[in-house]
């Protein structure tokens, strides 16, 4: 026996048949080769050719609404692909690429069914073949599914968490401002905003190196985000900025709150070392917040924060570790 009866022994798709049958199949298989990357199909061609992996491997790749993609299947030798284009005519569900060299057999989809039609009992049993072998991919499948569900949540947390603080991202909070004043069409709504910077940040930043100011961003975040109300939105800006949108709160309120915050700032510490070896220094936190409300201080979302980033800034040209109130001028 050659070695291509030898391999085709060994394939499920063909496993229970005579050598003769094996001659036959044979018959209808074109060696083609791939190298690494290249791609055999892409999703959504048509296509009518039955592909079996001789050596090497080959990927079936998945694209999700934002264009990610992920591997679903690998196929190495042995294993068979695009047996649902032979078999109902459908537009290939996914793109197979090449990830190293590869040599594949390929049977295009009316030597297939001359198969069938001459040698009915070869037909039934690659036809039972592809059966098991569908129903098991439908297993591993699910567990795709599963995982991609996962993947799902893991991005969409990314789209509206910033990573190092835990809060929500600049993204999230300019997006929930604009709808709420969007909503009120006759006038602006009632809520109010609250900007916070981390007092002398870079200063630590520069002093003790970027992992400790990514400390100082964490620890902070934390802190802040068990500070505000259920509805309310704390975000993480950039650097050492934080913004606390507060819907149905006024200016009183929303000062209150920022007391509260700049209190808790003063509670937090951190320890850090100049270089290696270096004597650990203990560095307590401040912070300076500003505060503006609608409708009184603005009538749009951006004014609005622009009108409570001039608070901070007044706060932070009185000294620092305060609050100040928008106050228009």
């Amino acid at each position: 026996m050659n070695a291509m009866m030898e391999f085709l022994q060994n394939v499920d798709l063909f496993q229970k048949m005579s050598k003769l049958e094996l001659n036959a199949v044979a018959a209808f298989l074109e060696l083609r080769r791939y190298k690494a990357g290249q791609v055999l199909f892409t999703k959504g061609e048509s296509g009518t050719e039955l592909f079996i992996m001789k050596s090497g491997k080959v990927a079936s790749i998945a694209t999700d609404s934002d264009g990610d993609s992920r591997r679903v299947y690998e196929f190495s030798p042995g294993r068979f692909f695009g047996e649902m284009s032979v078999i109902e005519n459908e537009p290939r569900s996914a793109t197979c690429q090449a990830l190293e060299d590869s040599e594949v057999l390929v049977m295009d989809g009316l030597d297939f069914y001359r198969l069938v039609w001459d040698y009915p009992v070869i037909g039934v049993s690659m036809l039972s073949s592809m059966a098991k072998v569908m129903a098991g991919r439908l297993d591993e499948a699910s567990g795709f599914l599963n995982d991609t569900v996962r993947w799902g949540e893991t991005a969409r947390r990314r789209a509206v968490i910033d990573d190092l603080s835990g809060l929500f991202n600049r993204r999230f909070l300019e997006e929930t401002m604009r709808a709420r004043f969007s909503r009120s069409h006759s006038s602006a709504p009632r809520c109010a905003m609250i900007m916070l910077d981390i007092d002398y940040f870079h200063k630590h930043n520069d002093a003790f190196g970027r992992a400790a100011g990514d400390a100082i961003i964490s620890t902070a975040g934390a802190a802040f985000g068990r500070m505000v109300r259920d509805g309310d939105v704390a975000a993480h800006l950039a650097g050492d900025e934080f913004a606390f949108f507060m819907p149905e709160a006024g200016i009183d309120e929303a000062a209150k709150l920022a007391e509260r915050i700049r209190q808790e700032a003063e509670t937090l510490f951190l320890e850090f070392r100049q270089g290696p070896g270096g004597t650990p220094k203990r560095v307590t936190l401040s912070a300076s917040l500003g505060v503006a409300a609608s409708p009184d201080d603005a009538g749009q979302w951006d004014a609005l924060m622009a009108a409570a980033d001039k608070a901070l800034f007044a706060a932070k040209e009185s000294g620092r570790n305060r609050v100040e109130r928008y106050r228009k001028t």
